[in-house]
């Protein structure tokens, strides 16, 4: 039933990407803005399916492997833009979330799904509390750099006098630049939260706040690139072009942390 749900989820995503794309590219289509919304959330809805279902099928809340860890990520930065959707009615922004999406849960599908059994370390609270405030801050992090394309697509065309419909779609650069930050210091707030426990947890468990893991290493030179942002941002004022391109070049890093890292070292560090 699992993989039943998970499928339909793909497939919604999958027709909901086009219908976005569709929109962002055609001229104000109605029809295609209501399609595209109307399967991201039928998918939405098939996704949590799938994520309970899987829950039960393991026995317990899995976010520290791989294949769970990505699934989660798509789901919630869908549930963002929806909430942002219905908040804000920044629709185009689903032309940018959703292809992220999709992207994410086709990489998932192609990782194993078994999670094995729950070691002493894993079952500890303190662990899945750590890695979902990691996840959420990923997700943050995401808005901040699709937020930033937009901006410097938005920016491009304000430039060369290009008044078109797609100009017209998008947000003003204000209201772009003040997402990035407040998705950036939204993402910095549940990293710094996330490595916060993890180091307590480790140091429970393994008598070492830091253990030097490839992913600890890499998590901590996130933080400090974000910590520069935020402080660039609040005392020197970087904003705007800068800010944008830093959104993007962070998320870069991210990406490397939440995946590279799992794929070219192993240790005792989730992901699993």
């Amino acid at each position: 039933m699992n993989v039943l749900f998970f499928k339909i989820t793909l497939i919604c995503y999958f027709l909901g990407t086009l219908a976005f794309l569709g929109y962002l590219l055609a001229g104000k289509k109605a029809m295609l803005s209501r399609f595209s919304l109307a399967m991201t959330g039928v998918g939405f809805l098939f996704h949590t399916a799938a994520l309970l279902v899987r829950m039960f099928e393991v026995g317990y809340v899995s976010v520290t492997h791989l294949f769970d860890a990505m699934a989660f990520f798509a789901w919630a930065l869908v549930l963002v833009f929806l909430l942002v959707e219905y908040r804000f009615r920044i629709h185009i922004l689903g032309s940018f979330v959703l292809p992220l999406a999709l992207i994410s849960l086709i990489s998932a599908a192609v990782l194993p799904k078994e999670s094995g059994t729950q070691d002493a370390v894993i079952q500890r609270a303190w662990v899945y509390i750590h890695t979902t405030l990691a996840l959420l801050g990923a997700v943050a992090f995401a808005i901040a750099f699709l937020v930033g394309i937009m901006y410097l697509i938005q920016e491009r065309l304000l430039k060369s006098k290009r008044f078109n419909d797609l100009y017209n779609k998008l947000p003003s650069l204000d209201i772009l630049d003040d997402l990035n930050y407040k998705a950036v210091i939204l993402g910095f707030a549940f990293l710094t939260l996330g490595i916060i426990i993890g180091a307590w947890g480790a140091g429970y468990v393994w008598g070492s706040y830091l253990t030097w893991d490839p992913r600890e290493i890499f998590s901590l030179t996130i933080w400090l690139f974000y910590l520069v942002v935020l402080h660039g941002r609040i005392t020197m004022g970087w904003r705007a072009k800068r800010a944008a391109y830093l959104a993007i070049i962070g998320f870069v890093g991210v990406i490397f942390s939440f995946i590279g890292v799992d794929l070219l070292w192993r240790g005792q560090h989730a992901f699993m």
